[in-house]
């Protein structure tokens, strides 16, 4: 096969001549051809690496479809113990807590205010991944709540351990003698004054007896006070501990001296008419951390279910009061 050669028509002499290449001319189309290829080359590698995944791109790829399926499954998992921890928050509240007279303890408290907003943004953004950041503060938050549910079972334990003592001390019977029921005079609400004969918030239960009856302790406590009290007459004031302390009101006199230790069902008064009182009876009053609270519901030693439906009966009689 003999070698073409390349003519070009002189302009001049309008005659053909063979057109020779230099060294310039092979070695610019020698780089046209590389350039090209290398172009070519380029295009070629990024399509195939873009559209075919390298070994080691596919192993990071099952890698990170594994742990992102293992995310979820913690995820799921979280939730279902953050379900378990606030069954656990709803009884130590409503029955725990209520049982040993304990203030349930707030949700912010339980939760916690965090102040790493922040934190999880970034997170979220270093790892392209929402789900992370979620659960991670899904765990910070349980982390909180069960190291406020460890403490406030710690703290209903050391109850457990004064439970005794305080079903001992906390009133508990009538403080007259009262089978029949038959001494409920009045009880808590609005009531007409039976001498200033107006309408008035009776902070107690009216017990009628004869003067020299006697009356009771109703729980283990300490006497802080005897005395005259105004409106009360001859009255004596008993310490119970735990937020408790009970009040014995138009007294005849009283049998017992401030600073001594009483037992439930010790005698420690006897029923007089003394203050602001139209007939004998004992005035008898309940109160907690300082407020006085309705007296019927702390007689639970001494009725039965039947007796002390009756005594509420008793008790909501919306007539006079003797005081």
């Amino acid at each position: 096969m003999t070698k073409k050669h390349k003519y070009r028509i002189n302009p001049d002499t309008l005659a053909l001549e063979r057109i020779e290449h230099g060294i310039v001319f092979w070695l610019r189309r020698s780089g046209l051809y590389i350039l090209i290829g290398l172009i070519i080359g380029i295009v070629f590698f990024y399509v195939f690496f873009m559209i075919f995944p390298s070994p080691r791109e596919k192993q990071l790829q099952q890698q990170n479809e594994s742990l992102e399926a293992q995310l979820h499954l913690l995820d799921q998992r979280v939730d279902q113990m953050q379900i378990v921890m606030s069954d656990l928050s709803q009884r130590d509240d409503n029955l725990y807590r209520v049982l040993f007279g304990a203030e349930p303890i707030p949700m912010a408290i339980r939760q916690g205010a965090t102040n790493k907003a922040s934190y999880y943004e970034d997170l979220a953004k270093m790892t392209d991944n929402q789900l992370l950041s979620d659960l991670t503060l899904k765990v910070d938050v349980l982390e909180r709540e069960m190291y406020v549910q460890a403490n406030s079972f710690n703290e209903i334990v050391e109850m457990t351990k004064t439970q005794e003592t305080r079903m001992e001390n906390i009133p508990a019977i009538q403080p007259i003698l009262n089978k029949d029921l038959k001494r409920v005079a009045s009880g808590w609400g609005f009531r007409i004054h039976p001498i200033y004969h107006t309408r008035k918030f009776h902070y107690g239960m009216d017990f009628s007896a004869p003067s020299g009856t006697e009356v009771f302790a109703t729980g283990n406590a300490k006497v802080i006070y005897t005395g005259w009290r105004q409106g009360y007459g001859n009255t004596v004031i008993l310490d119970h501990g735990f937020g408790y302390q009970t009040l014995y009101g138009h007294l005849f006199k009283a049998l017992v001296r401030k600073g001594q230790k009483v037992k439930r069902g010790d005698i420690i008064a006897l029923v007089g008419n003394t203050g602001a009182s139209v007939g004998p009876h004992l005035h008898y009053e309940v109160h907690v951390n300082g407020k006085p609270v309705d007296p019927r519901n702390y007689y639970f030693i001494d009725l039965s279910p039947e007796e002390y439906d009756k005594m509420i009966q008793l008790s909501n009689n919306f007539g006079q009061t003797f005081d």
